[in-house]
């Protein structure tokens, strides 16, 4: 039958995209195609157009298969440095076993149109990998569409997915196209889909399905081509199992399933990383380039991160606002950690008085001799180096308080209060 052509196929003649046309609603079968490895569906009767589109695409694939690697390669390693595997498009940096792997694994999904569901911890790279699987595809000429859904307001999602037409709602004062539009001939990457509210999880399946869009107000249906990928950190089968998350949206956005490595998991690619990331920061500032020692590279390589690289990249741009002489040791290298939800930072705990009035310290016995008027005294060096880090950050990052406060590895209340005690704007 079909689905044994398919995979007769795949096993003698991989580099040949299949198409499969199915019957009309038969989406099982469409689901199981794309799991063994064709490149795309249409169901009948199907739609010329959108059958030219698919045969293009899939011929611009084969192209692109004859004409050049758009696999991950291997960046050349600058002298003294590891090397680091790496798109060409999108940096994928690490030479642990487990990355090796998440490569061949991207290059395969990228020859494919079907919904692929990234799962993992947060700060793992989700997105990262779904931009690399768009850079490789057949797709890449298009746009690549990220949306956040745990940052949309409830009664906005369906007018930011599908759009609206001028009239449908107050406020409405012109045909607005959304992100499926948007995303067209292109991919849509649904970030933290666990978030969805389980009333647009429903339009959201039918939209799948169907292969098309409704805008609010709209009369018609409009034909979208665009692929979905898909992630959370948080346990989606979890959430099926409590009725938190439709059990066949789940199944439709997780025809393929791609967990990330937790950095943990990683060997030997935290230095690599490191060194990659620190480049970038200096070449961002246009500085000096940074020099590590060897205490400090102990000191990452025997942390945790449970954070994974995004807690990595916060720890390396602190770093980099403190060391002396571009020279980063195990003293410029702190960690965050988290208890009973009040931030504790072992470098950033620069403020003496926190949990106290400062009159109160004023008034202690013990503060009789005090030295605060004095430039180089404990308290004032410290003050110093506290908002020269904040303001630092803060250049950084476009003065995104949230990010600065993430950066930081301090809640956004306590930035709030460091910005007001160094009167910074």
């Amino acid at each position: 039958d079909g689905l044994n052509l398919v995979a007769h196929i795949q096993k003698n003649y991989p580099q040949l995209p299949v198409c499969v046309i199915t019957a009309h609603g038969n989406m099982e079968l469409a689901v199981k195609a794309l799991k063994l490895g064709a490149f795309d569906f249409v169901n009948k009767p199907f739609d010329l157009k959108q059958l030219r589109s698919m045969a293009q695409a899939a011929m611009k694939l084969m192209e692109d298969d004859e004409n050049q690697d758009v696999g991950v390669a291997t960046a050349p390693a600058k002298k003294g440095t590891p090397s680091a595997s790496q798109n060409k498009a999108v940096n994928i940096i690490g030479d642990s076993p487990v990355m090796k792997k998440l490569d061949a694994i991207i290059k395969k999904l990228a020859r494919s149109q079907a919904p692929v569901f990234i799962h993992g911890e947060s700060g793992t790279g989700k997105e990262l990998v779904a931009r690399s699987i768009h850079a490789q595809s057949a797709r890449k000429d298009g746009p690549f569409v990220p949306v956040n859904c745990g940052a949309i307001p409830e009664n906005l999602v369906e007018s930011e997915f599908f759009g609206y037409k001028k009239g449908s709602f107050t406020g409405a004062n012109k045909d607005t196209k959304g992100l499926f539009a948007s995303a067209n001939g292109g991919t849509l990457f649904l970030d933290e889909v666990a978030d969805l509210p389980l009333a647009m999880q429903v339009k959201l399946l039918r939209a799948i399905q169907e292969r098309a869009i409704r805008p609010i107000g709209g009369d018609t249906e409009i034909p979208i081509d665009i692929r979905i990928l898909s992630a959370t950190h948080k346990n989606l089968p979890e959430l099926v199992k409590n009725h938190e998350f439709r059990e066949d949206l789940y199944y439709r956005l997780n025809v393929i399933s791609l967990g990330m490595p937790p950095l943990r998991k990683r060997t030997g690619d935290v230095e690599i990383l490191t060194r990659f990331i620190i480049n970038q920061l200096a070449e961002r500032e246009n500085a000096e380039q940074f020099t590590l020692t060897d205490g400090a590279i102990n000191k990452l390589n025997s942390y945790d991160f449970p954070g994974n690289v995004r807690e990595l990249e916060n720890v390396l741009e602190r770093a980099t606002t403190f060391c002396d002489d571009h020279t980063i040791t195990e003293n410029d290298i702190h960690f965050s950690t988290k208890t009973n939800d009040n931030d504790v930072d072992d470098m950033m705990s620069f403020d003496l008085s926190d949990g106290f009035d400062d009159d109160e310290l004023e008034d202690d016995n013990s503060t009789t001799d005090s030295t605060d008027n004095d430039p180089d005294s404990l308290a004032n060096v410290l003050d110093k180096a506290e908002k020269k880090a904040i303001l630092s950050i803060l250049k950084k990052n476009d003065n995104e308080k949230s990010l600065v406060a993430e950066k930081l590895g301090i809640s956004l209340a306590t930035l709030h209060r460091k910005l007001k005690k160094h009167d910074i704007e």
